[in-house]
Formats: C-alpha cells, sequence, structure tokens
C-alpha cells in the first residue's frame, strides 16, 4: 500500500473527511535531512495534516504553507503543499534530540511555544494567513485549534507517526474530521464521543486498516461516502532555473557583492538538499539581467 489520501464525505454533506497513509512520504523526508527521531514525529505530523489541508485547494497552482516558529530546540518546521498531493518540508534543526516524557518522545518539548502560520496562496495579490498560538505544540491538537480560530470550521486532527527501532520510520498517517455549517447538535456529539474511543492513528495502520478503514471506523453509522483517492508524494520541484531566477530577483546590487567575493557561488534547496553552482561569468550575465529588469 502506498501513501494517499482517502476524502469523503458523511452525514448528507455535512461532515467531509479526510484521512491519509504518509509512512514512504515521511520517511523520505528523515532520510533526506537526517532527522532525530523526535523530529521525524513533529515533521510527520506536520506533513501529514499539511498534505491533507494541502488536497483541499481548488486549483491546481494554488499552495499551501504551514509554518511553526517556536522557542523550542527544533525553533521551525515549515511544510508546503499542493492540491495534487504534493508534500515537501524541513526543520531549522532537524537533529534536535530531547529527553523521553513518561516513555515516549516529547514531542512538544522539542517544538515548544510558539506561533502556527498557515499561508494559502491562491494566485491573489496578497495570499491568505491564518496565525494562531501554538496550544499543545503536539502539531494535531494545534491544526484543530487553528481551523476553530482562523477558519470557523470545527474539526478534529489526528496525527501520528511511529518509529522503529532503528529509527526509520514505521507507520506514519492522520485523519482530518469538519463539520459544515448545519450540522445538528446531536451529530457533533456523537462523532465526539466516536473520535473519543478511537485508536491511535500508528496503532489502526500498524494492524494493517487503510485510510478508508480509518474513516469507516468515525463515520460508517454516519452514511459514509469515499469520494476520491489522491497518492501522496514527496515532490520538491526545484531546479537550477529557479535558483537562477531567485538569484536574479535579489537585484543587481546583491549580485555584485557576489561577483566581488571573486569566487562561484552555491544555492542549496532547504527542502531537499541538492546543491547548484554558479560560476563568476554566469553571475556576470546573471547581473546584466537584473539590471535590465
Amino acid at each position: 500500500m502506498g501513501d494517499y489520501i482517502a476524502r469523503a464525505i458523511a452525514a448528507g454533506g455535512y461532515v467531509r473527511a479526510f484521512a491519509c497513509r504518509t509512512t514512504d512520504t515521511v520517511e523520505e523526508a528523515r532520510r533526506l535531512h537526517n532527522m532525530s527521531p523526535v523530529v521525524t514525529v513533529a515533521m510527520g505530523r506536520l506533513l501529514s495534516g499539511g498534505v491533507m489541508m494541502g488536497s483541499m485547494m481548488k486549483n491546481d497552482q494554488d499552495r499551501l504553507t504551514i509554518r511553526i516558529q517556536s522557542q523550542g530546540p527544533v525553533e521551525m518546521m515549515l511544510v508546503t503543499a499542493d492540491a495534487a498531493g504534493h508534500v515537501k518540508g524541513f526543520a531549522k534543526n532537524p537533529q534536535v534530540i530531547v529527553p523521553n516524557k513518561n516513555g515516549h518522545l516529547d514531542v512538544a518539548g522539542a517544538v515548544g511555544l510558539g506561533v502556527l502560520s498557515v499561508i494559502k496562496d491562491t494566485g491573489l495579490r496578497e495570499p491568505y494567513v491564518g496565525d494562531t498560538i501554538l496550544v499543545t505544540s503536539e502539531i494535531g491538537d494545534d491544526l484543530t485549534n487553528y481551523f476553530a480560530e482562523s477558519e470557523q470550521v470545527p474539526s478534529s486532527v489526528g496525527l501520528g507517526v511511529r518509529m522503529k527501532k532503528d529509527a526509520t520510520v514505521a507507520e506514519a498517517g492522520g485523519f482530518i474530521v469538519q463539520l459544515m455549517p448545519g450540522a445538528t447538535q446531536e451529530l457533533t456529539l456523537r462523532l465526539e464521543n466516536r473520535l473519543r474511543t478511537m485508536p491511535q492513528i500508528t496503532e489502526s495502520l500498524a494492524a494493517g486498516k487503510t485510510p478508508e478503514d480509518i474513516l469507516q471506523e468515525i463515520l460508517a453509522p454516519e452514511g459514509l461516502e469515499i469520494l476520491d483517492r489522491l497518492p501522496v508524494s514527496w515532490y520538491c520541484g526545484c531546479s537550477r532555473e529557479r535558483m537562477r531566477s531567485g538569484l536574479i530577483s535579489l537585484g543587481k546590487k546583491e549580485l555584485q557583492e557576489m561577483i566581488g567575493d571573486g569566487k562561484p557561488i552555491e544555492v542549496n534547496c532547504q527542502f531537499c538538499g541538492k546543491t547548484y553552482e554558479f560560476p563568476l561569468a554566469e553571475l556576470k550575465e546573471m547581473e546584466q539581467e537584473a539590471v535590465r529588469k
């Protein structure tokens, strides 16, 4: 079973829901960034939440970014996703190690207090930005709070990552269940009771359950209808041409300072770690292009 999102509705359209398996994608992120177990769990939760939220976007060119800036040792995490199931991300300090808490990886301790920002770029002049305070720094609760505070959509977000003894990813995934306008109080209470008794998402995945099975557990009594399945994958999309365009956008003055150092420069992609080298001769060409702009 590869990584994918199952999208669904229930209760005659008064509930919309998403569930995903992201095990391979989170493992790819761990490998690329050499993340410690606690950072892998934190980033894996954010990647899972981000890719489901990205799938809510309407157009292929739309982009959603979730950024956490915090006082914990990780300091910052960023995830970007699109409507096609592509996701990427990085942590500022990927190799953080903190003591376990109650026998478990202390994600909240690694992340710390801070702010969660959701940026939606839909091609308008200014992107939408919603900021909320981290309520538990466990990621799932913080995204639940974001939906309630910034989008006024009652939601339940469950996210999980389980690590193997060799520090690779065993299971990763999550779900988002949202109440649409007009949902009754009785429906709300039924869902709350069912969600309260749900097993951990990683337990369900470890037992071989699919995203559809997880949605069945939550919503089968409400007339669940699976709408579609969307493949999920790690996708960076960086290229030498994009990096070149980014350097030109810095402007003539910045490029002249780089040329003045008398050395080629290297530009690293924060998402995938690829390095692109630009020799002096090309920097001079880029300076002339910047002048024409």
